[in-house]
């Protein structure tokens, strides 16, 4: 790793400034007190700097492993509470054990086991649960029970709003959103901030405000709920997977664009370095976050420093959180929501259907499962892995089998993929076009267009030439694809035509 450059310390302190606000937004979303961002995003940039692939990757609290936190969580123990923050911290310790491990025996690949469609689709269905967790925010209207019942009931209650929480709401889209014509390095997220803090404190604000966080640093902790251990491991796996996917595409995404390399095992290690860190910090699951990653690479990082300098930088100002305890709420969850619009991808999400409408149905299902299952999205993830395999296991089991009649021989040219379970398909299919035309006397099996032939597909289709052969017509196959094994070959000798 080089010395940090004059480019890095502008970086790390711009992050920062963004990174404090949205960290403690990020930690209501998980169901923690707000100040527990904070925890969460100092020790895990500034360790995870050391370890990460790409010098890019900005590293702490993100609002996808935030909600599948709560999601995990809010079924075993009050959020807020004393045993639901010890088991966050628990969930954060197995979840940087894994990718640690994961990223140790180099398996860093799972990071390609998710398909596109079940991250697009999981992606457009946690935003929706997690704009839906922060409209009662917005709104500033006191609501019970489920998330989405509690947003439809805020929505229904227009008379018990607070138009000033609205306010500053407005306010802070408008400076999020506004503030980049202004100059692409505009804070407009840290603007928003130190004004609602301002003028809630000045004007005697008597709307939801964030309330007590308490200075000074962090209470470093090794009392886990061990006991707990057992029953966060799913919620953990989940994490661990899903959680990578979006830093290990920020990685890739830059370093192409920067054509430099990237180490998916490397990386995964950082997000495990980071996830143990957060994990003594007393918080809760970290993951990579794609904006402030992105406003570190604009502000004119050059190296990983510039995390370690967010790190820092966040480390030093946690005696001064208390000025911040008056910040209106509604600031925070309009802080989410603009955040999580960014993520979802409506130009995957509309070229699904197009490319390939079983795919859109997996991303479509994945969707739904998730916001079906708030708050328990890591079930949406399950649904859509499960949803992956079974388009998977159908297309496997599809073989076209077009024949051509020439004279007395018939040539059969299946498409797709011969194995012990399709192999029957092209055998009915002879077996239909020698019922129909009596005349033929020979059959040939053009292997040609199939796409992988293995040795159980190799037997069967063997066993069918012998039965044909059986029947008193000639049959024969012809070109093997030369991917096929030698024992496939040895299989089809007898009947290989040249």
């Amino acid at each position: 790793m080089f010395r940090p450059s004059s480019g890095d310390l502008i970086a790390g302190v711009s992050v920062a400034l963004v990174a404090i606000p949205q960290s403690l937004a990020y930690a209501e979303l998980a169901g923690l007190p707000a100040q527990y961002g904070l925890y969460a995003t100092a020790l895990p940039a500034l360790l995870a700097a050391y370890f990460v692939s790409s010098r890019h990757l900005q590293t702490g609290p993100v609002a996808l492993t935030a909600l599948l936190t709560f999601g995990a969580l809010s079924t075993q123990a009050e959020p807020g509470g004393a045993d639901y923050i010890r088991s966050a911290a628990m969930l954060a310790l197995l979840v940087g054990i894994m990718r640690v491990l994961l990223g140790v025996v180099r398996w860093g690949r799972v990071a390609y086991v998710l398909s596109e469609p079940v991250v697009t689709g999981f992606t457009a269905g946690a935003a929706v649960v997690i704009i839906a967790s922060q409209l009662p925010r917005v709104f500033d209207v006191d609501t019970d029970g489920q998330l989405l019942a509690a947003a439809v009931r805020a929505l229904a209650r227009p008379d018990e709003w607070r138009w000033s929480a609205i306010g500053f709401g407005m306010a802070t889209v408008a400076l999020m959103l506004g503030g980049r014509y202004v100059h692409r390095l505009f804070p407009g997220v840290l603007v928003a901030v130190i004004g609602g803090v301002v003028v809630a404190g000045a004007g005697g604000y008597e709307g939801s405000r964030v309330g007590d966080l308490d200075g000074g640093f962090i209470p470093l902790s090794l009392n886990f709920a061990w006991s707990e251990a057992p029953s966060l491991l799913l919620p953990a796996a989940v994490i661990a997977l899903v959680g990578f996917a979006e830093p290990a595409s920020i990685a890739r995404t830059y370093a192409a664009a920067d054509r430099l390399p990237w180490n998916a095992n490397r990386e995964m290690v950082s997000q495990g370095v980071a996830n143990l860190a957060s994990a003594v910090s007393g918080a809760f699951p970290v993951g990579g976050s794609f904006s402030r990653s992105a406003l570190n690479r604009s502000a004119g990082a050059t190296s990983a420093w510039s995390g370690a300098v967010t790190g820092a930088f966040v480390l030093a100002v946690l005696p001064l959180a208390f000025l911040l305890e008056d910040l209106p709420t509604s600031v925070l969850g309009v802080i989410v929501i603009v955040v999580v619009l960014r993520l979802v991808d409506v130009k995957e999400m509309v070229r699904l259907p197009r490319g390939s409408f079983p795919q859109a149905l997996v991303g479509a299902g994945t969707t739904f499962a998730t916001i079906g299952f708030a708050p328990r999205v890591e079930r949406g993830v399950l649904v859509g892995i499960g949803l992956a395999i079974a388009v998977h296991l159908y297309r496997e089991m599809q073989v076209i089998t077009p024949g051509e009649r020439n004279h007395d021989t018939l040539t059969v040219r299946p498409k797709g993929v011969m194995w012990f379970a399709t192999v029957p398909q092209v055998e009915r299919s002879v077996r239909e076009e020698l019922a129909s035309e009596r005349n033929l006397t020979s059959v040939v099996i053009d292997l040609s267009g199939v796409g992988r032939l293995d040795y159980s597909g190799a037997v069967a289709l063997r066993r069918i030439m012998v039965r044909i052969s059986a029947a008193g017509v000639r049959a024969a196959v012809a070109a093997i694809p030369p991917s096929a094994s030698a024992a496939v070959r040895a299989e089809l000798e007898h009947y290989e035509t040249s």
